[in-house]
């Protein structure tokens, strides 16, 4: 069986820096949670809590709000593959 992706319309913020006051701009822009910043495997990033446990964001990845208001990470290819601007 083949299934298509329902059109649905998310918020997406890409991710732009790294810092602590980086991601109290993003929650203070967004209204987002706030979320940690650390590191990963020698990677920095933004640490997201989701249901599958903590992801990372890095620098150009984007976080996205998903359909039931949880939030989680995408990388630009996948997102770039999966999403178009609407407005």
């Amino acid at each position: 069986m083949k299934f298509r992706k329902k059109p649905v319309i998310i918020e997406a913020w890409q991710v732009e820096n790294i810092t602590l006051s980086g991601a109290k701009q993003l929650h203070v822009m967004n209204g987002l949670p706030l979320w940690a910043v650390g590191s990963r495997n020698g990677k920095c990033g933004i640490i997201i809590p989701t249901l599958e446990g903590d992801h990372l964001a890095e620098i150009g990845d984007w976080i996205i709000k998903g359909v039931a208001g949880e939030f989680y990470p995408c990388k630009p290819d996948i997102f770039e593959a999966t999403y178009e601007r609407v407005i």
